[in-house]
This record gives structure tokens, C-alpha cells and sequence, in this order.
């Protein structure tokens, strides 16, 4: 009977010792800036919108974000994720934004905390969600942290390595098996929901930290209350939809998509990804998927050199808007920006007044998708061909077929005997189709058709 005594004070001192730690942690946080959002989107209805701060505005900074939110609105994306905003580091640097100094400082070279704020107010107001880029793997040689060696992965002698096999000489790696750096990890991204009102983070290079680490962080951020977070993984394992992430990203898509333009790969082969995808994700998570982004623009090329021009590139991106997956588009996308913004994207800005008959065809596929629930969240069912990416979505009543050729060459495609016949709509216009038993498409046009 002591023993239980004793035992039960125990437990009872510990669970008091972790509220205690848990009230001290609380206390140290910031207050929480502005008012939740409240009209974070479901993750199904996502479209997101990359920008790069230095190549986004003439000064390339956050102010100049601002000025354009209207634009990224009128565009029909819904969420906003920005790049690093957080000060470089200078030791071994290379002027990588993804090499951070100071998890809890809004860099000069992009503004202050204050030009955050105002961006995500105003954001919100256009009923526009925010993410950061959270830089969880490695920091700069230089961060704060490296003052704490056993927080980072070290050779024999006590030297902090860089991140093994991979090339990146600048940044530092982080030791994750160090509890005391996990929870100061936590507690700075924390911090941006509470300082800033931010509404989500993109985690680069999610595949480096552990699972249980991901599922520790997501679990205490959703935690925070009145806040929905959005939370994109920029990885492949299959075991960050069970860590709580809401996305994982279409790095193989891209890939295999770069194969069907550039070698002649069967456009079946996007079936095959599409059911290895599927079965990972549940409750509506997804893939996001693209067709450039700051990475490959820079070092494969611009969505017009990859996928065979302007009207090769919007044949690609209607099936990543409409087939199974959220959208991702990269700042200069939507005006066929036709150089690439190479690292460390300091040299070329965007030109804003290019190729406004671009932007409408950009607006025109947006708008469709934002205005129908089957493309969004229906059932897929493919007819693709070794050409032609067709299938349908559905939901409900609501019944869409979209066609899509891939070839920089007229095709004639066989339409399923299941959609010959039926009277269609032109999606875009509205006006009336009937579809027989095979359909002509031009090089890389594609057709959208609406029950």
C-alpha cells in the first residue's frame, strides 16, 4: 500500500513538474498577433502561389509582395507561401536563402517583422492564406545554435559536418536525436504563428528530419488555438501524411512529366504515379504538383523550354490543376516569364508586363477549377491514352471531362464508348458539344468538357 502511495506521489509531482515546464514555455511565447484567420481553405481546394522575394518585386523585398497580393488574387490562388525570410548566413555562405542564421528574425534584406505582418494582414483581408518556408535540417555555420555543438551532427574530432551525400557545404546539419534542439526547432516555428498569423509552412527538405519529429511539431502547432494550419512537405515519404502533414510534393511527377514532353514517355505512365500517390494520402491530403518552381527553373529551365513552348507548358498544367493534385504555380509563371531566375536569384527580376494574353489563360484554368467541386475533390477516372491525358472527375451531379495532348502533334483520339454521344458543354464557353466516337486535337490543345 506505501509502494502505491509512493508511486501515485510520484506521478503526481512529475505531472505537476511537466504542467509547470509546459506553464514556462507558454510564458515565453509571444502574444498572438491580429485575429486567426478564419478563412484557411480546405486542403482540397487549395491553389498555391510560390514567391520569391528577390526576384518578385523591384527592391525584392516584402513590401513589394504586398503591392501585388491583388494581383495574386485575381489570379484565383488562395494560398501564398513565401520563400525563406529569414536572415542569411555569412560563414561558408553562398547566399542561399535556405541557409539561415536566426529562426526568429524577419532578414533586412527582405524588411521587418512589421512589412511580415502587414503582408499577411492584408493577405487575410483578400481572403488569401500565408505560409513560410521552414528550413528544419540544417542551419548556416554561423546560427546562434552552433554554440551548442551536440545540437549538430559532428565528424570524430567535434567538427559540425554538413548534410551527408548531399552537397551542401554551406549549411550545417542538425542532430535530431538532441531532444533540447527539438524543442527550441518547435518553438521557433511556433513563434511565426503567434508573431506573425501566418497560416501554415512549406518544410523543406522534410525527408531529413525523422517522422517522429514531424509528427511532434505538427501535433503541438495544431495544437495553438483558433488556428488552422496548412502544412506542405517538401518530400517524398510515404510517412509524412501519418506525421499530419497535409501534402507531400510531386517531385517524381515533375520528373515523369519531363519524360512524356521530352522522350516520348507514354502518358499512361502518370496513371501508374497517380495510384502510388493515391494510396498514401487519406482524408483529402494530396500531392502538389508543378510545373516549375524556384529549384528547376533555375536549373532544368523554364516551363516553356520544358514542355514544348507556351502551348506545350498550359497542356501540362491543366492536367497538374485538374487531375489529382493541388496546383502549385512559381511568381513569373502566369506572364511566361521566358528566362529562367537562376540562384541566388539577385540577378533577374520579373517582368510583370509581359504576355497578358499568358496571365488570362492562367486566370481562365484557375477559375474553373476554383468554380468546380468535381475537379477539385471528384472521383478520377482515367481514359488516357498514349498521348492524350483524358479523364474525368465527378462529384455528385457534376460530371467534367478533360482532354489533354500532350504531343507537339494533331491526334486523333477514341473516345470510351461510356462518353460517346453524351452532351457535353464547352467548359470555358459554355457552348454546346457533341462527342463522338473520336476527337481531333491540335499539338498541345487541350478541351475541358462540362455535363
Amino acid at each position: 500500500m506505501k509502494k502505491n502511495v509512493l508511486h501515485l506521489f510520484l506521478l503526481s509531482a512529475a505531472l505537476l513538474l511537466q504542467l509547470s515546464n509546459a506553464g514556462a514555455q507558454d510564458a515565453t511565447a509571444p502574444k498572438q498577433y491580429g485575429k486567426p484567420f478564419a478563412g484557411v481553405p480546405d486542403r482540397r481546394d487549395v491553389t498555391l502561389y510560390q514567391v520569391n522575394m528577390r526576384t518578385f518585386g523591384k527592391n525584392g523585398d516584402l513590401k513589394g509582395v504586398t503591392e501585388r497580393l491583388d494581383s495574386i488574387k485575381a489570379l484565383g490562388a488562395n494560398v501564398v507561401y513565401l520563400m525563406p525570410v529569414y536572415p542569411v548566413g555569412k560563414l561558408k555562405a553562398v547566399n542561399s536563402p535556405y541557409c539561415i542564421s536566426d529562426y526568429l528574425t524577419v532578414s533586412p534584406e527582405f524588411g521587418t517583422l512589421a512589412d511580415l505582418r502587414q503582408l499577411v494582414d492584408k493577405a487575410h483581408s483578400l481572403k488569401l492564406a500565408v505560409m513560410l518556408d521552414w528550413v528544419g535540417n540544417h542551419t548556416a555555420f554561423d546560427h546562434p545554435w552552433t554554440k551548442n555543438k551536440n545540437w549538430y551532427l559532428q565528424d570524430s574530432t567535434g567538427n559540425i559536418l554538413s548534410p551527408p551525400n548531399t552537397g551542401w557545404r554551406d549549411v550545417a546539419q542538425l542532430n535530431y536525436k538532441n531532444a533540447d534542439m527539438r524543442r527550441e526547432m518547435i518553438k521557433s516555428m511556433k513563434y511565426w504563428v503567434l508573431a506573425a498569423n501566418i497560416d501554415g509552412f512549406r518544410c523543406d527538405f522534410s525527408d531529413g528530419p525523422p517522422f517522429d519529429f514531424w509528427k511532434e511539431a505538427i501535433d503541438t502547432l495544431k495544437r495553438i488555438p483558433n488556428h488552422k494550419l496548412l502544412m506542405l512537405s517538401e518530400g517524398g515519404r510515404a510517412d509524412h501524411y501519418k506525421a499530419g502533414f497535409d501534402y507531400n510534393f510531386g517531385f517524381n511527377f515533375f520528373g515523369n512529366l519531363k519524360q512524356v514532353f521530352e522522350h516520348g514517355r507514354s502518358v499512361l505512365s502518370i496513371d501508374s504515379l497517380n495510384a502510388v500517390d493515391a494510396k498514401a494520402t487519406a482524408d483529402g491530403q494530396q500531392m502538389v504538383r508543378y510545373t516549375t518552381n524556384h529549384d528547376v527553373n533555375g536549373s532544368d529551365g523554364t516551363p516553356q523550354q520544358l514542355f514544348g513552348g507556351q502551348n506545350g507548358s498550359m497542356a501540362a498544367f491543366v492536367v497538374i490543376a485538374y487531375m489529382q493534385s493541388i496546383p502549385m504555380i512559381y511568381n513569373g509563371q502566369e506572364v511566361g516569364t521566358p528566362y529562367q531566375l537562376v540562384f541566388p536569384f539577385t540577378e533577374k527580376k520579373v517582368d510583370w508586363s509581359l504576355n497578358p494574353a499568358v496571365t488570362a489563360e492562367y486566370k481562365k484554368i484557375i477559375a474553373l477549377r476554383n468554380s468546380s467541386k468535381a475537379i477539385r475533390r471528384g472521383k478520377l477516372t482515367s481514359y488516357s491514352s498514349v498521348d492524350v491525358c483524358a479523364f474525368t472527375k465527378e462529384d455528385g451531379g457534376e460530371k467534367v471531362f478533360v482532354l489533354s495532348n500532350l504531343r507537339n502533334k494533331a491526334v486523333s483520339y477514341t473516345v470510351p464508348s461510356a462518353l460517346v454521344n453524351a452532351k457535353w458543354n464547352n467548359a470555358f464557353n459554355g457552348s454546346k458539344t457533341n462527342v463522338g466516337a473520336a476527337i481531333s486535337l491540335q499539338p498541345y490543345e487541350y478541351l475541358v468538357l462540362k455535363n
